[in-house]
């Protein structure tokens, strides 16, 4: 069969003959028609209908057809006329189906093209079909929305079908002046190429039907000079103008092109990464190798030389010489190797097991080129065996590729960066491609790696056996895990490679799952060594990780990528291969008490929550994994869950826990998941947050009280109910409310009572009397809570003294603060008490509290001098005792004075009835305004102070 005709040349200086240029046509329409064969015999006998009625649908508006919307979508292909088989592939698909004459009616639509791998070497059963559609420029928008939303229904129908196909609507126009609306999907690349898309179009693309390319009938010799050489043509009528579409020519690519092309087969190489090196090596090749010709002008030579092969025309057939020869030049011979396997493996056809079929013709050029290549069976054997590849083989082949990956990109980016240009990509797009590379390829601590960006159809394992590192022969303390495959017999593991090792069991757990290795029917093998894991308890581990991220992960979509990272979900593994119990159960005790909550369990108050693992799926689809085991492990996880919340506190994250149901393993699950929901809701309620509070975890015998500074959660430590209220005690710089966890003072629900009464702005004594004795709170203005008890006669002689000296002090604040009344305490006055099993507060308005006491004013008045204690000089009625004249006896001064006033025999305490104290209370603070519990506090120091000598 002849593959080479005669020369073809075109000269427009001399003139142009029409009769050339209709050969010339016809041996591009001859190429294309092979293509196009090629393309549809890779398709089965039900998909290749896709292929047959695609130029019909969008040439008729027909009800029967697929994709149809209405009477006024467009519709019509310039100068394209079904042909028979096409008519019958359509009624065969409608029996409704008819063709009508529509007359003289103007077309909307200029022509269909099919591009990329269809028809080439590099078609694989796998790829998918790109179609560029291209309407007429005067469409309404309407009408363009209403071709896009038929586009997407003829994709669907293409579905139904097993065919993934990509409709591109777009203008010639708009192409040649760069105004594509297209952003960057999955597969779009927007606007991070357009020569070189442009560049792979004019050499991969089949003519479906309507108007033919006008690149077709200009010299690749005439590239530059194109605009005049089209007018030329047109002008002088040697063509019908409205019988070709004009995409524009490719001199050259801009060097700005460079970096937004490497960007973007970057994000094509995370799901097809033997295609995307090929590209990206050929965009370097063309960045680095200027002087020669872009591959579309070596195809439109080859063809105006005479070659008409089909074979040494195929686009990757070009695209490998072309890399080759440079890459040989270059001495890289490992770049040229993968390369080689990229192709091979884009192909798709395993040559060691391949009979000759309907893709005799690739396999056979494929074989050629293999020859070529001088590859061994043994070499072929493995690349054919995908299926087989171990986790070992796909981490070793995946950092070489994101190597050549990355290495390439830098290229690219610097050389953008040397000519001082900038990257034709749009920010918005640069931004989306950088954060999915980032996502991606990125390490970070506590990340789960992706091993297989689709190197192999599958990693699944048959049997995993897990061993932990005290069962090695070492020390054990030793931590730590080792996966290994196919291990029966555990005294074989000092002979057998280790797939993996990790710190803790719960990364190897999810590492495993996340890379395809663990699946619901490998046989799983656990040697726990010095921990308590089990079989089990993997296999529960499973299905938690199942239910909370579904295996393969899909990537991100554009207005995800488009947002910053937030996290989705949570997921805690809570004492995994641990017993939190284990000092008792060693013995085969249980411990017994009507003490359920697993924060403080039993009579001794244990925590047994030992260990947590959180899981974190975020918004780019990231899954990574940090593990607590020492210190307040559940403190920590809790603070690290509020942090992430906080930067994105409209968009609450799930939050899912998990402990293995040995022992205690659901309630304690049960109870960590009521912990952190109430902690988040409490913060974030409404979305917004975090909120103005304090809250109160007790655990282990121990208080934690949690707050935000600003977007920082913080925690205090304390170690008693004392040292808690001394805490709850300490001014605040805005209202705080104090909120107690469901499980923590229980064993004090009055406070808790008094707590959940807090209001803003407002002084509040709340008292509870029983026997002689009295337990007294005040929360103040801006929560803090002060508490003391003392002894109790009446409720006159308890609460007068308080509320007069709260009554001194609010109308100072009113003196100070006449510009702003609103801003003025009021005291309010509860009894807690106990209603139907439960403390509540109820609101005192006794009488006895308004009367007056007879006795004597008692004033303390600060004085700070410099660093020194804070002291104070004391003034009962007229008498002043200063700390000038009485120095360290001034308190027992006092207590005489008054003791000198009482008669015989009285002895009764002695209430302040106003404190004073100074602004600057902390020498390297000002303060302007001094909380209520502040006074509260000095006024009961100086009174037990005075008590103490009144009462010796």
């Amino acid at each position: 069969m002849t593959t080479h005709s005669t020369p073809i040349t075109l000269d427009f200086e001399e003139g142009i003959d029409r009769k050339t240029l209709r050969r010339l046509r016809d041996r591009f329409i001859a190429l294309n028609q092979q293509r196009w064969e090629r393309a549809r015999s890779a398709l089965t006998y039900r998909q290749q209908v896709v292929l047959d009625i695609l130029p019909l649908v969008f040439h008729l508006n027909h009800p029967s057809l697929p994709g149809y919307l209405d009477r006024d979508c467009p519709y019509g292909l310039g100068h394209y006329k079904p042909s028979e088989p096409t008519l019958n592939a359509a009624r065969r698909l409608a029996r409704a189906f008819s063709l009508k004459d529509e007359g003289k009616r103007k077309p909307d639509l200029e022509a269909l093209f099919l591009m990329g791998s269809p028809g080439t070497l590099g078609h694989s059963v796998a790829s998918d079909l790109d179609v560029w559609l291209c309407h007429r420029s005067d469409l309404s928008d309407r009408d363009v929305r209403c071709l896009e939303r038929k586009a997407d229904k003829v994709a669907a129908w293409a579905a139904s079908l097993g065919v993934e196909l990509h409709v591109f609507v777009f203008s010639a126009a708009d192409w040649r002046a760069g105004r594509q609306r297209a952003e960057v999907t999955g597969e779009n690349c927007g606007s991070a190429q357009h020569y070189l898309l442009l560049d792979e179009f004019y050499r991969t693309s089949i003519h479906l039907g309507g108007c033919y390319p006008l690149w077709w009938l200009i010299p690749a010799s005439e590239e530059e000079n194109y605009d005049a050489c089209a007018r030329q043509l047109v002008d002088c009528r040697f063509i019908k103008g409205s019988e070709y579409i004009d995409f524009g020519a490719v001199p050259s690519v801009p060097r700005e092109e460079f970096l937004g092309a490497g960007v973007w087969q970057l994000y094509k190489g995370m799901d097809a990464p033997w295609k995307s090196i090929l590209k990206l090596l050929l965009t370097e090749c063309y960045a680095r190798d200027s002087e020669q010709p872009l591959l579309s002008r070596v195809f439109k030579a080859a063809v105006y030389d005479g070659e008409t092969s089909v074979n040494r025309l195929d686009p990757y057939v070009l695209l490998y010489q072309r890399l080759e020869r440079w890459l040989l030049a270059m001495e890289a011979p490992q770049r040229l190797d993968l390369v080689r396997r990229s192709l091979y493996l884009k192909a798709g056809l395993p040559l060691s097991r391949t009979e000759l079929g309907a893709d005799s013709w690739r396999a056979g050029l494929l074989q050629q080129l293999v020859d070529d290549w001088g590859w061994s069976p043994a070499i072929l054997k493995d690349l054919d065996n995908r299926q087989q590849w171990r986790a070992e083989d796909v981490m070793t082949l995946r950092r070489t590729i994101v190597s050549e990956l990355t290495h390439s990109y830098r290229l690219l980016s610097r050389l953008a960066r040397e000519q001082g240009t900038c990257a034709a990509i749009s920010s918005s797009d640069m931004n989306l491609l950088g954060r999915k590379l980032y996502a991606a390829f990125q390490r970070k601590a506590g990340k789960i790696e992706q091993i297989n960006p689709g190197l192999a159809p599958s990693l699944g394992e048959e049997n995993l056996a897990f061993h932990h590192q005290s069962e090695q022969g070492g020390a054990p303390e030793q931590d730590g895990w080792l996966l290994y495959r196919d291990l029966e017999d555990p005294s074989d593991a000092f002979w057998q490679p280790v797939i993996r090792r990790c710190g803790n069991l719960t990364e190897l757990m999810v590492w495993c799952y996340c890379n395809g290795l663990l699946t619901r029917t490998t046989r799983l093998n656990v040697r726990a060594g010095t921990t308590t894991a089990s079989v089990s308890e993997l296999r529960e581990m499973l299905d938690a990780l199942s239910a909370f991220v579904a295996f393969p992960l899909a990537p991100a979509g554009r207005e995800a990528l488009s947002a910053g990272v937030k996290p989705l979900r949570n997921l805690l593994f809570v004492n995994v291969g641990v017993d939190p119990q284990a000092h008792l159960t060693d013995r085969g005790l249980h411990k017994l008490s009507a003490r359920h909550d697993s924060l403080g369990f039993s009579g001794s108050r244990d925590n047994l929550v030992a260990t947590i693992d959180q899981v974190t799926l975020n918004s780019w689809h990231e899954v990574s994994l940090q593990h607590y085991a020492a210190g307040d492990t559940l403190i920590q996880c809790l603070k690290n869950v509020l942090a992430s919340v906080a930067s994105a506190p409209a968009y609450l994250p799930e939050i899912q826990v998990h402990s293995h149901n040995r022992g205690h393993g659901a309630a304690i699950a049960r109870r960590v998941q009521e912990l952190f929901s109430d902690v988040v809701r409490q913060f974030f309620a409404g979305g917004i947050g975090p909120h103005p509070l304090r809250y109160v975890i007790e655990m282990d015998r121990r208080y934690f009280l949690l707050q935000f500074s600003g977007a920082e959660p913080g925690f205090v430590a304390l170690d008693s109910p004392e040292v808690l209220m001394e805490q709850l005690a300490r001014p605040q710089e805005r209202y705080l409310p104090v909120v107690f966890d469901r499980g923590a003072m229980l064993d004090d629900q009055p406070l808790r009572a008094v707590c959940q009464a807090s209001e803003p702005a407002n002084i509040q004594v709340f008292f509870r009397v029983v026997g002689s004795r009295a337990k007294l709170w005040v929360v103040d203005e801006l929560g803090s809570v002060f508490a003391w008890d003392q002894d109790y006669s009446n409720r006159r002689y308890l609460l007068v003294p308080l509320l007069r000296f709260l009554d001194n002090l609010v109308e100072r604040r009113q003196l100070r603060q006449l510009d702003s009344p609103a801003g003025i305490a009021g005291i309010h006055c509860y009894e807690v008490v106990p209603r139907d099993g439960r403390w509540k507060v109820e609101r005192r308005f006794d009488e006895d509290t308004s009367m007056t006491l007879p006795g004597l004013e008692v004033q303390a008045v600060g004085v700070q001098e410099g660093d020194r204690h804070l002291r104070f000089d004391i003034f009962c009625g007229d008498q002043e005792f200063t700390v000038q004249e009485y120095g360290d006896q001034l308190i027992p001064a006092v207590a005489h004075y008054i003791r000198s006033l009482r008669q015989t025999g009285e002895n009764y305490p002695v209430y302040l009835t106003d404190v004073h104290l100074p602004h600057d209370l902390d020498p390297q603070v000002y303060q302007q305004d001094i909380q209520t519990t502040q006074y509260l506090y000095y006024r009961s120091t100086l009174e037990a102070s005075l008590n103490r000598h009144l009462m010796a």
